[in-house]
């Protein structure tokens, strides 16, 4: 299944100052790029990072709750509309908040504890205080949009290499928060889409270790054209489903 044609809403987003896009994780590498795009396109963006104000760090207890409440402060304030909400955060190697290293496993003789916990802290569990604390920002009346960025990792039916534990089964959480978050949503506003993209491989830090020959590697302006693409044409009937950046449905 591709995404449909493109919606007539999503130009009166960027025609109208009062509606607002929200890019968590938007002072990274992809989450920028996209930031860019939409102030290319004239739409009022707020870019929310571990190192802006206000911060969102999702190792840190109350964060996504302050954050929230900051962007509802400001949001009332203005008497603006948060007509899109796109989670662009993402672990896959680094520092832990632990502060040990951790790398994509190949065996299951490397699975440690406080790697798994850190990527299902970054990679689920704060998503899903995201779901929490700022889709109820969203409007109960019209169209609106909510996407949280996945990996084609986390889909179970498209697992044949194996390896890389603890992001395929995080992000595979994720993928069932989105879905029963949309569910949830549906029933809020009838025009609400909630979806798992996949961005594909990337040149950022995240994926540049990884970036293996064949694969296509995509700068970060290029993919945030593709997925912006995408949000563009979707619609309510595709809610709650796992996309890639071309549009195309990926396996749960």
């Amino acid at each position: 299944m591709v995404v449909g044609e493109e919606n007539p809403w999503m130009s009166e987003i960027s025609t109208t100052p009062s509606f607002v896009t929200l890019v968590l994780g938007g002072t990274g590498g992809l989450g920028a790029a996209l930031v860019s795009a939409l102030q290319a396109r004239g739409e009022t963006v707020l870019a929310v990072g571990r190192h802006t104000d206000p911060a969102l760090d999702y190792t840190q207890a109350g964060s996504v709750e302050a954050c929230a409440a900051r962007v509802a402060q400001r949001l009332a304030q203005r008497g603006e509309t948060l007509a899109r909400l796109i989670v662009a955060t993402g672990f896959l190697h680094g520092e832990t908040a632990a502060g040990s290293r951790a790398e994509p496993e190949r065996s299951w003789q490397h699975l440690e504890a406080e790697a798994l916990a850190h990527s299902f802290a970054v990679n689920a569990i704060g998503p899903a205080l995201v779901m929490r604390h700022f889709l109820p920002l969203l409007p109960r009346q019209g169209p609106c949009l909510a996407a949280f960025f996945s990996a084609r990792v986390g889909s179970i039916g498209d697992n044949a290499l194996g390896g890389w534990y603890a992001y395929r089964a995080a992000k595979a959480a994720l993928n069932q928060l989105v879905h029963t978050a949309a569910i949830e949503l549906a029933r809020r506003n009838r025009e609400a889409v909630c979806v798992a993209l996949h961005p594909g491989t990337v040149d950022t830090p995240l994926s540049q270790p990884f970036a293996k020959a064949g694969l296509t590697v995509r700068p970060p302006e290029a993919a945030a054209a593709e997925l912006l693409a995408v949000m563009d044409r979707l619609n309510a009937t595709q809610t709650g489903g796992f996309f890639d950046h071309q549009g195309k449905t990926v396996p749960w």
